[in-house]
């Protein structure tokens, strides 16, 4: 079984770059902290015992000279008193094996120096008092007991140097964090930016930061500028055609009315009407939501004016409101009522029995139009939402059927709203799912 550490990993850029930031300075903090402790500190230690333990033979040695233990009790305890030692002899309450703290650093190496080089001594106590080292010592004339500071044999402070490397390292930490947030917030800008404007807000932006995010801003700017050229372009050039196709057809539509009505003026009207249902269409597919600003409302409403208007056009739906409460959103509500209405009036025109259902997340709303018609084969599907597709003779214009332009809108309309438009089965009535998804 492979163990993967990604899940475990950040995923945003700023968790990744603190996690670039940390890693390096802890490790080599580690590093240092370990290799200083254990050459410099052991290295001051060792010298230290050195001195102690030539002291400590001159102590012995006088207690060894004397001939009886009152002598060598004379003797020893005015050189203890001058190399600043206490010595018990003879001692009767000493330790029977060396004793440490756990968490002392500079134990291991003094009691390994104090080992090495008195041979006779029987045992080393740095736990049972605090600063004192208790070393118990074979003599001529028994067990003798000396006690002096610790200081004398080790550093007295040996963490004073991990404390300051690690306040160091959490101020460098928290000035590299300062540093780190003010370099990503522009490159959070810009990702907030290119949001908006995928949704169709081009919210205010202006290019900061590092050069390399300056010019991706720089870029972004004059990418959104061409395409909103590109689109107020496109609908200019649409507004101009028709009206330049609005006239000719309405002459038409006279000129018709004052012929006498035989069965080829009737075939003349419809294919009329046709065409400005064509021409209708289309320019709803090319506008798409342009002209259109985004405000704040209530999805709720937008489906009970699209209800109302199926009921007055003397059709049936059947509508479900799944909100908790009120819910307010950023949105286009005639674009999205444009696209919701276009899948009713898919649905109505190949099924009998349509129902509309509204959801929401907190990622967005839901209208999901399901009908009991034939629908559309999986293999299908993507090439349904392409303009001006038509599946089948039964959704031949000329047989009744669309023109090929609803989804294409429903699904710009879901795009513009960061969204996307979903098809397939219907488990409730059989036909078509339609699921309009607008993202928050």
């Amino acid at each position: 079984m492979r163990l993967s550490l990604k899940p475990f990993l950040p995923r945003s850029l700023f968790g990744r770059a603190a996690l670039i930031l940390v890693v390096p300075i802890v490790t080599v903090q580690l590093i240092v902290s370990v290799a200083f402790i254990q050459r410099h500190f052991e290295g001051v230690t060792r010298q230290l015992v050195h001195g102690v333990v030539v002291e400590l033979a001159l102590l012995r040695d006088a207690v060894d000279s004397a001939s009886s233990a009152e002598a060598a009790r004379a003797a020893v305890l005015p050189l203890a008193r001058t190399v600043e030692m206490t010595v018990d002899l003879p001692a009767k309450d000493i330790a029977v094996a060396d004793l440490r703290g756990w968490a002392d650093l500079t134990a291991r190496p003094v009691i390994t120096e104090l080992r090495n080089r008195l041979p006779n001594i029987l045992s080393i106590d740095l736990a049972s008092r605090k600063g004192i080292v208790l070393l118990a010592e074979q003599t001529r004339h028994g067990p003798m007991l000396v006690s002096l500071p610790r200081s004398r044999v080790s550093a007295s402070n040996p963490h004073q140097l991990l404390v300051i490397m690690m306040l160091s390292s959490v101020l460098m930490t928290l000035i590299a964090y300062m540093f780190l947030r003010n370099q990503l917030r522009p490159i959070k800008r810009l990702a907030e930016a290119a949001a908006a404007f995928g949704k169709g807000d081009a919210v205010p932006y202006r290019p900061r930061g590092a050069l390399e995010v300056r010019a991706a801003g720089a870029a972004f700017l004059d990418m959104r500028a061409r395409i909103e050229r590109a689109i107020e372009t496109r609908t200019l050039m649409l507004s101009g055609v028709s009206h330049d196709l609005r006239t000719p057809i309405t002459r038409l539509r006279l000129g018709l009315s004052m012929l006498p009505e035989d069965e080829d003026t009737l075939a003349l009207l419809s294919d009329v009407r046709e065409m400005e249902r064509l021409v209708d269409a289309f320019l709803a597919f090319a506008r798409g939501d342009a002209m259109e600003e985004p405000v704040e409302c209530d999805p709720a409403e937008i489906v009970r004016q699209i209800v109302d208007n199926v009921v007055r056009s003397g059709q049936s739906l059947e509508a479900e409101s799944r909100l908790d409460g009120p819910v307010q959103m950023r949105m286009r509500p005639q674009a999205v009522q444009r696209a919701v209405e276009n899948l009713i009036g898919n649905a109505l025109r190949h099924g009998a029995k349509v129902k509309l259902t509204l959801s929401a997340t907190d990622r967005g709303v839901r209208f999901v139009v399901e009908d009991n018609g034939p629908g559309i084969p999986e293999t299908q599907r993507e090439a349904a939402m392409a303009p001006f597709a038509r599946l089948g003779a039964a959704r031949d214009p000329n047989h009744g059927g669309g023109v090929g332009l609803g989804l294409s809108i429903a699904a710009d309309v879901a795009r513009s709203h960061g969204g996307r438009l979903m098809l397939g089965r219907s488990d409730a009535l059989g036909g078509l799912r339609a699921e309009l998804f607008l993202a928050r």
